[in-house]
C-alpha cells in the first residue's frame, strides 16, 4: 500500500522536493524561505512580494544576498527552465576603515597591498605554517596554523570574532575552501596580481529576483501556505500547526533547521546541541555616496556597529534600484550583516538605534548619502557551527531517522551548502521518496514493483 510522504519547509530545498510530487508545508505565504526576494519602494512603506508594475521600488533579498554558486549542471538546465539567469565574475575586498585600505579578496593573495612590511613578515609566517606541525581543534587553530599571526591578528581573528558571533575560538574549522590556502598563490601576490580563487569566483542570479525563480519552482509543487509547525508527534507520525490542523504521514522530510526540528519532535540527543547564530540583516536603499566600492561585497574586520559584511545588491545587478535611476548609477541598493549569540535577538528600540548607527558609519565612509528605505530582518538559525569534537550533528539526524524523519538540505542536514545544492538535495530526496512511495502496492496479496516503468494510467491509479 503506497506511503505517505510530507515535505516540512518551503524553501528551495522543500521546493526541489516538491517537484517530485510530494506535498509541501510552508509557513509563510510565499515560497522560498530566507532565499527570496521582495520590494519596497522609494518612500518606504510595505514590503511587496512582486515589483510594481511602473518598476519603482528597490528590490532587496529576506537573508541578505543569496547569489547562486556551484551545482550540478542539470540543475542549472532545470533553473533556466523556469527563469532567466545571468552570470557574474566576483568581485569582492577587505576594507580596513582605519586605514581607509580595501585589499582584494582573498587577503592572503594580495599581501602586496598591505605594504611591504606585512607583506613580507606574512608571507614568512605562512610559508613558516605551512611546513610546521599542526594540532587543529577550533577554528582559531585552523586561521592561526594556516595564515599566522600577522594576517591573524590584522584580519581573521577579528572578522570572526564577529562572523561566528564570538564563537571562533570553540567551534571546529569549517569550509576551508571559502579561504583556500595555495602558496603558489600567495608568492604570486606578493609581486602581482593572483588569480580569482574560492568556491564563489563565478555565480549566477535569476534575471527577475529570486522570489521568480521560487514562485516558478513552486507552481509545479502541491505547496499548502500558512503552515507553521508547531509539533511533530514523533510516535503517532503526525505534525501539527499553528492553524489548528494537522497532517499525518509515514515518512517525513524536514528542511527545518535541524535544532527546531529535534525539539519539535521533543527527542533527545546525548549530546549539546551546536550553535546556531543568527543574523540581523539590515536592507538599505540611499543615494549612492563618492567613495561607494564597486565590490559585490565587502569583509569588514571592525566596525563601530558591529556588522561585518556589507552587499551591493545593485553593484552585482542594476535592476535591484528603482527603474528611473538605474541608468544614472545615483542610487546603491545594499545589505548588512551583524551576527548575534543564538537567543540573543535585540529588541525593536535596539534595532532603530543600530540600523542609525550602521546608516551614520557608511555616511561616515561615503559609501552612502541620504536614505531612502532602511528595513531590517531577523534570520533566526543563520549559521551552522559545530563544537569542536562535537558529535551533536550525528546523533541528532539518526534519532530522527530512527522515527522515519529525514533531514534534507542546508540548515536541516547542518552542513553550508548554496542555493543550487540545496535544489538538487531536495530533488534527489524527493524522488527517492517517491520512488519508496509507489515502489511496491498489494495486489492479489503479491507485492509488485511499480517505479519507474508505470505507464500513465497506472499511476492515476495509485497517487
Amino acid at each position: 500500500m503506497k506511503s505517505n510522504v510530507i515535505v516540512l519547509g518551503g524553501g528551495m530545498t522543500g521546493l526541489g522536493a516538491g517537484l517530485s510530487g510530494l506535498p509541501v508545508f510552508e509557513a509563510t505565504e510565499n515560497p522560498g524561505g530566507i532565499c527570496s526576494s521582495y520590494y519596497v519602494a522609494p518612500d518606504g512603506g510595505e514590503r511587496c512580494s512582486s515589483a510594481p508594475e511602473d518598476g519603482e521600488c528597490y528590490r532587496f533579498e529576506i537573508g541578505g544576498g543569496h547569489w547562486i554558486f556551484g551545482g550540478d549542471p542539470v540543475v542549472h538546465r532545470l533553473m533556466r527552465s523556469v527563469a532567466k539567469l545571468r552570470t557574474y565574475s566576483r568581485k569582492s575586498s577587505v576594507w580596513f576603515p582605519q586605514k581607509g585600505v580595501f585589499v582584494p579578496y582573498p587577503i592572503q593573495n594580495h599581501l602586496r597591498c598591505l605594504g611591504p612590511e606585512i607583506s613580507s613578515r606574512s608571507l614568512r609566517e605562512i610559508l613558516e605554517a605551512a611546513s610546521g606541525m599542526k594540532n587543529i581543534r577550533t577554528m582559531k587553530d585552523w586561521l592561526q596554523s594556516s595564515f599566522g599571526e600577522t594576517l591573524c591578528n590584522l584580519f581573521f581573528f577579528p572578522f570572526h570574532d564577529l562572523y561566528t558571533a564570538g564563537l571562533y575560538e570553540r567551534i571546529a574549522p569549517q569550509d576551508a575552501y571559502k579561504s583556500p590556502v595555495n602558496l603558489d598563490h600567495v608568492i604570486q601576490g606578493t609581486l602581482r596580481s593572483s588569480p580569482a580563487v574560492g568556491y564563489n569566483t563565478t555565480f549566477i542570479y535569476p534575471e527577475e529576483g529570486l522570489n521568480v525563480l521560487a514562485q516558478r519552482l513552486a507552481e509545479a509543487c502541491n505547496i499548502h501556505y500558512g503552515k507553521r509547525a508547531i509539533k511533530i508527534d514523533a510516535a503517532e507520525k503526525e505534525v501539527s500547526f499553528s492553524d489548528g490542523t494537522t497532517v499525518r504521514y509515514d515518512a517525513l522530510l524536514t528542511t527545518l533547521p535541524l535544532n527546531r526540528t529535534i525539539e519539535l519532535a521533543g527527542l533527545k540527543v546525548d549530546a549539546i546541541p551546536d550553535p546556531s547564530p543568527s543574523v540581523l540583516v539590515l536592507n538599505v536603499g540611499a543615494v549612492k555616496g563618492p567613495a561607494c566600492p564597486e565590490d559585490h561585497w565587502v569583509y569588514i574586520p571592525a566596525t563601530k556597529a558591529g556588522f561585518h559584511r556589507v552587499g551591493f545588491y545593485s553593484n552585482v545587478d542594476a535592476s535591484f534600484l528603482p527603474k528611473s535611476v538605474r541608468s544614472s548609477q545615483g542610487r546603491i541598493s545594499i545589505y548588512v550583516e551583524r551576527a548575534y549569540p543564538e537567543g540573543k535577538r535585540p529588541g525593536r528600540a535596539e534595532v532603530d538605534e543600530y540600523s542609525q548607527n550602521v546608516i551614520k558609519e557608511l555616511q561616515e565612509w561615503d559609501w552612502i548619502r541620504e536614505v531612502d528605505v532602511v528595513d531590517p530582518t531577523w534570520i533566526d538559525v543563520a549559521y551552522t557551527w559545530s563544537w569542536a569534537g562535537s558529535q551533536w550533528r550525528q546523533k541528532a539526524l539518526a534519532a530522527l531517522e530512527a522515527h522515519d524523519i529525514y533531514a534534507v538540505g542546508r540548515y536541516a542536514r547542518w552542513v553550508f551548502q548554496g542555493i543550487a545544492d540545496s535544489i538538487r538535495d531536495g530533488l534527489m530526496t524527493g524522488a527517492a521518496m517517491r520512488a519508496c512511495q509507489g515502489a511496491a502496492y498489494e495486489s492479489n496479496s503479491t507485492l509488485v514493483a511499480c517505479g519507474a516503468l508505470r505507464t500513465g494510467a497506472e499511476r492515476e491509479k495509485t497517487d
